[in-house]
């Protein structure tokens, strides 16, 4: 996956604004798309070069939260001493993309090492995001390994559906301009 700067550049903000557009959403409605935030830290791993994308886009989901919050009616119940704890859960995504990014080729026999890669990242950031809030946020009147692992299973799915989705949208992305650009051969 090599990318010119300028192309970067503008992958970069594609991502950064489709995270600022779906994240301020807590579930996907038929009025709102699903929070992208997920695949967006994976796919910046993946397609972006430098770490300041990464810490860019932590930023940015600062930002969005503290406005969807602040203006946008959207409730702090998440907010906790918790919170701080997305940073590993984001980089938990990017890595798996960085990891991903280096054995990457266009062809089928690269499908289950991005299965496996995105599996790994999503269960590492979900273990440091809903982990952490079930055990720091004081949300949970008594956390217990059993209560946690309850709601891993509960909540999880929905996770990896929003990650399937818009990792979905991004591989057709993807191949239609691998297409485009002429950079595939015959690969199967």
């Amino acid at each position: 996956m090599n990318f010119s700067k300028q192309q970067q550049l503008f992958i970069g903000l594609v991502l950064a604004a489709l995270m600022a557009i779906t994240r301020s959403h807590h579930f996907a409605t038929v009025a709102h798309l699903p929070d992208i935030s997920w695949a967006v830290f994976f796919l910046a791993g993946a397609w972006l070069v430098s770490g300041r994308a990464f810490v860019g886009l932590l930023a940015l989901a600062g930002a969005v939260d503290y406005a969807a919050i602040n203006w946008g009616g959207v409730s702090d119940f998440c907010v906790s001493a918790a919170y701080p704890f997305l940073i590993p859960a984001y980089g938990s995504l990017w890595l798996a993309g960085r990891w991903f990014a280096k054995r990457y080729s266009f062809s089928w026999r690269a499908l289950p090492l991005l299965g496996a890669s995105l599996l790994v990242g999503a269960v590492f950031a979900e273990l440091f995001s809903s982990g952490s809030f079930y055990f720091l946020s004081g949300r949970i009147a008594e956390p217990t390994l059993a209560g946690f692992g309850a709601s891993f299973v509960r909540y999880f799915p929905y996770s990896l559906v929003s990650l399937a989705f818009w990792m979905g949208v991004a591989a057709l992305v993807h191949t239609a301009f691998a297409y485009a650009r002429g950079a595939v051969r015959n690969h199967a």
